[in-house]
């Protein structure tokens, strides 16, 4: 299973950005998926997550300005980040995990989001 994550980059505080993540290869039918972030200095937390059937959570400090959705079609999630601040700022991980086939998690390259005061 490869992902390719997308959408990072500089944006002022109060912006918006938009990441993707695309899955490919043997991820078969029922699987989760979801985001990490990991700012400098910091461990790496849960910003969100949505399940094979479309729940989803949140991590508190973003809860009520990101929107994680998916695509099932194109395999793919979004996360969808409004009014950032700069504590957003950081790496953001998609993960995928896989439960068909026994479970594993797997990892996509990170994309850095830099909120700008």
């Amino acid at each position: 299973v490869q992902l390719q994550a997308s959408g990072g980059g500089l944006v002022q505080a109060g912006g918006s950005l938009r990441l993707s993540c695309a899955a490919s290869g043997s991820i078969f039918s029922i699987y989760a998926m979801g985001w990490y972030r990991q700012a400098p200095g910091k461990e790496r937390e849960l910003v969100a997550h949505i399940s094979n059937g479309g729940s989803t959570n949140y991590a508190d400090s973003v809860k009520g300005r990101f929107t994680i959705s998916r695509d099932n079609a194109k395999n793919t999630a979004y996360l969808e980040m409004n009014s950032l601040r700069p504590e957003d700022t950081a790496v953001y991980y998609c993960h995928l995990d896989r439960y068909s086939g026994g479970y594993r998690r797997y990892w996509g390259q990170g994309t850095l989001v830099t909120v700008s005061s």
